[in-house]
Protein backbone atom coordinates (compact mmCIF):
# COMPACT_ATOMS: atom_id res chain seq x y z
CA UNK A 1 0.00 0.00 0.00
CA UNK A 2 2.41 2.52 0.98
CA UNK A 3 3.74 1.75 -3.14
CA UNK A 4 0.54 3.13 -4.79
CA UNK A 5 1.18 6.45 -2.39
CA UNK A 6 4.30 6.79 -3.03
CA UNK A 7 3.34 6.75 -6.43
CA UNK A 8 0.87 9.25 -6.06
CA UNK A 9 2.48 11.58 -4.72
CA UNK A 10 5.64 11.37 -7.25
CA UNK A 11 2.21 11.85 -9.60
CA UNK A 12 1.17 14.96 -7.59
CA UNK A 13 4.47 16.80 -7.73
CA UNK A 14 5.37 16.04 -10.57
CA UNK A 15 1.89 17.52 -12.31
CA UNK A 16 3.01 20.55 -10.42
CA UNK A 17 5.97 21.07 -12.09
CA UNK A 18 3.48 21.09 -15.49
CA UNK A 19 3.52 24.30 -16.97
CA UNK A 20 -0.41 24.47 -19.23
CA UNK A 21 -0.35 26.60 -22.28
CA UNK A 22 -2.59 29.88 -21.80
CA UNK A 23 -5.15 30.31 -24.50
CA UNK A 24 -3.01 32.44 -26.64
CA UNK A 25 -0.28 30.26 -26.74
CA UNK A 26 -2.93 27.56 -27.85
CA UNK A 27 -4.58 29.79 -30.41
CA UNK A 28 -1.03 30.83 -32.36
CA UNK A 29 -0.27 26.75 -32.48
CA UNK A 30 -3.69 26.21 -33.70
CA UNK A 31 -3.04 28.95 -36.57
CA UNK A 32 0.48 27.90 -37.06
CA UNK A 33 -0.71 24.66 -38.11
CA UNK A 34 -3.70 25.38 -39.74
CA UNK A 35 -1.62 27.42 -42.41
CA UNK A 36 1.11 25.04 -43.13
CA UNK A 37 -1.46 22.48 -43.27
CA UNK A 38 -3.13 24.49 -45.84
CA UNK A 39 -0.17 25.37 -47.83
CA UNK A 40 1.06 21.75 -47.81
CA UNK A 41 -2.59 21.05 -49.27
CA UNK A 42 -2.15 23.21 -51.94
CA UNK A 43 1.22 22.56 -52.65
CA UNK A 44 0.10 18.60 -53.26
CA UNK A 45 -3.22 19.58 -55.00
CA UNK A 46 -0.98 21.81 -57.32
CA UNK A 47 1.25 18.63 -58.09
CA UNK A 48 -1.71 16.50 -58.20
CA UNK A 49 -3.23 18.59 -61.06
CA UNK A 50 -0.26 18.96 -62.94
CA UNK A 51 0.74 15.65 -63.21
CA UNK A 52 -3.03 14.77 -63.86
CA UNK A 53 -2.93 17.14 -66.63
CA UNK A 54 0.52 15.95 -67.95
CA UNK A 55 -0.25 12.20 -67.92
CA UNK A 56 -3.74 12.94 -69.68
CA UNK A 57 -2.03 14.66 -72.61
CA UNK A 58 0.62 11.35 -72.59
CA UNK A 59 -2.54 8.99 -73.01
CA UNK A 60 -4.11 10.93 -75.43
Amino acid sequence: MSKIRSYYANVKSELSKVIFPIKEQIRSAYLSVFIVVTVITLFLALIDGIMALSLSSIIN
